[in-house]
């Protein structure tokens, strides 16, 4: 197939996927959360706020666009300039099917509790940016501060996502006439959407380790490496009832291999004796790359340096 047309395809794809993910998302909107006066986060949830504490002065439209304008620039800059047209191409689609996608489809969730509402629509929101987000895009708004933040620091993006939508829904309480049940229902809704984010987009990432007692160590240990394609490290124990020396397996994997390192270690000696522990962040190859503190021009400056060392390694 021809490069270029390959290209063309990849990126069709891509955008096929981001107007999916984005229907979906104002899917939740227009028929769990908007009928049902819940008022989420992000946002056009800040944007509703002024709205509110001008007393319309400011319409929500001026204070989205403004908000997203900025943190538009900031991820242009930061990430890239498919970011950046994937978040134009996203904001506007965005304005567009919240207006039309009512008359398009305009059923309404049934579910009269509406925390039921808030927590469905959250997570239904939250696949849809998922999708967004796997193919370099963003909704604007809380999104792009969540992917600026993960890009230099190790936090997840459900995390931001729950820090700055409780502010935002949490301040509803200035306004005149909302009393606390209207927070509670908000906050449904960005618990199960910051929980749906961080579920989907690094459910495949979790991983575990396991501890392996077993006499036959080199036969296990030299299947997971062969078969798992995983690394083993032996160390060396004692059993501190019988004062005997063994040998002690650790293996790192994703979570989703744990099945198959159970299988592995079973069909060797099914008299093992295996600990898993369940961990919270694992860097290294074949696993999630080291993130710092790095400052951004001096990673500028650092990328152009190796920029330059080719240029001269090629003339």
């Amino acid at each position: 197939m021809n490069p270029v047309t390959k290209k063309v395809l990849i990126t069709l794809k891509e955008y096929v996927i981001i107007t999916f993910g984005l229907a979906l998302y104002c899917f939740s909107w227009t028929s769990f959360l908007i009928p049902k006066g819940i008022v989420g986060g992000a946002i056009p949830g800040l944007a509703t706020f002024v709205n509110y504490a001008t007393g319309g002065l400011i319409p929500v439209s001026v204070t989205y666009l403004s908000v997203n304008v900025i943190l538009l620039i900031l991820g242009f800059l930061i990430l890239g300039r498919g970011f950046g047209f994937k978040t134009i191409y996203c904001i506007l689609l965005n304005s567009v099917l919240l207006q039309v996608l009512p008359d398009l489809i305009p059923w309404v969730s049934t579910i009269e509790e509406e925390f039921l509402n808030g927590l469905i629509g959250g997570f239904i929101g939250a696949i849809g940016i998922v999708m967004i987000f796997n193919q370099g895009g963003s909704t604007g708004g809380t999104d792009i501060i969540a992917l600026i933040l993960s890009k230099f620091r190790e936090i997840s993006p459900g995390r931001v996502y729950l820090f700055c939508d409780l502010v935002i829904v949490g301040s509803v309480l200035l306004l005149p006439g909302k009393t606390l049940s209207d927070v509670v229902y908000g906050y449904m809704q960005v618990i199960a959407f910051s929980q749906g984010v961080d579920m989907l987009l690094t459910g495949t990432k979790q991983s575990v380790q396991v501890m392996i007692f077993s006499e036959k160590f080199k036969e296990i240990a030299d299947a997971l490496v062969y078969q798992l394609k995983r690394g083993v490290t032996a160390f060396d124990g004692i059993g501190w009832y019988t004062q005997e020396e063994h040998k002690v397996l650790m293996v790192i994997a994703r979570k989703h291999q744990l099945n198959a390192v159970n299988k592995i270690v079973k069909s060797i000696d099914r008299s093992a004796f295996m600990s898993v522990t369940p961990t919270m962040s694992v860097y290294g190859r074949g696993f999630e790359e080291l993130k710092g503190a790095e400052k951004i021009e001096w990673k500028r400056k650092k990328e152009q340096n190796q920029a330059q060392q080719g240029k001269s390694l090629q003339s």
